[in-house]
């Protein structure tokens, strides 16, 4: 016997992508330029961002030279840069890979939440090359990211994955862990939790607008997802709950502690040489 999912789909992806509002800012996404007269806003494609600025002398940096972070660093014509100290800034952290790790979480989860939840209320997902979004290191969601035409794709989780992991998470990763020596297993932890924690959001949200539907569809693209190469070993998927195998280094901030979902029940005692993922 074969079972039909049924889900009460909004019409075809429109302009503004306006069933993403509902869900909140982090799941938003802007396809409209800033006002004239607002601030600039996102400057730099995700495709230029992915670029490794310091490819060519990055081997050469040693681990002492990259472990901590002063409070006016960051450039802003290297927007990468620029937000691993702005989170670092904003956790009262010196330790650049805790600044960087962090960072990545934060975008993995806003294309995470705006594919996810494009393909679950829409059916089909806007086309996210690196090369039509625009990020602002400076800005928060949802004006960190603009996406400059809405391309309908279909909203299966074999284009889930060619958007989001090989499209940006793959080279995002790269590039974090070039410039910032953080280990691949903690920042694919980081793409495992950012998908788990955007599907329970949108359950929790389809849930309690009365969309079982929505809530079912989010289940099942987010186990599809997670028997996907780079994320089945990440952590374990119970519906939405997730633990991970790894840690996000969060622990190692001033006065921080564990995560939900982290690998540790405990902080571990803290090592100035500890690059574990």
């Amino acid at each position: 016997m074969v079972l039909l999912l049924v889900v009460d789909l909004e019409p075809d992806l429109d302009p503004a992508l306006a069933a993403l509002r509902p869900l909140g800012g982090f799941f938003a996404l802007r396809t409209v330029p800033p006002a004239a007269g607002a601030p600039s806003g996102p400057s730099s494609t995700l495709e230029e961002i992915y670029r490794d600025r310091t490819s060519s002398q990055g081997s050469n940096v040693q681990p002492d030279q990259t472990s901590e972070i002063h409070a006016d660093s960051g450039d802003a014509a290297d927007p990468l840069a620029f937000r691993v100290a702005k989170v670092a800034r904003s956790l009262r952290t010196s330790e650049v890979r805790v600044g960087a790790s962090v960072a990545h979480q934060a975008l993995a989860a806003r294309l995470w939440s705006a594919a996810l939840g494009c393909a679950v209320l829409y059916g089909r997902i806007p086309d996210l090359d690196p090369g039509l979004l625009r990020w602002d290191a400076d800005g928060g969601a949802p004006d960190d990211l603009w996406l400059s035409e809405v391309r309908p794709l279909p909203g299966d989780a074999a284009t889930l994955a060619g958007a989001v992991l090989d499209g940006h998470l793959r080279p995002l990763t790269a590039v974090v862990r070039a410039r910032y020596r953080v280990a691949s297993g903690l920042l694919w932890g980081n793409a495992g939790s950012a998908l788990a924690g955007a599907a329970r959001e949108l359950e929790r949200w389809a849930r309690a607008d009365g969309r079982p539907d929505a809530a079912a569809g989010a289940r099942s693209l987010t186990a599809e997802l997670f028997g996907h190469p780079l994320l089945a070993g990440t952590g374990s998927l119970a519906g939405t709950a997730f633990r991970r195998r790894s840690c996000c280094l969060y622990y190692r901030v001033p006065g921080g502690g564990v995560c939900g979902d982290c690998c540790f029940t405990r902080p571990p005692r803290p090592s100035p040489h500890d690059a574990s993922g």
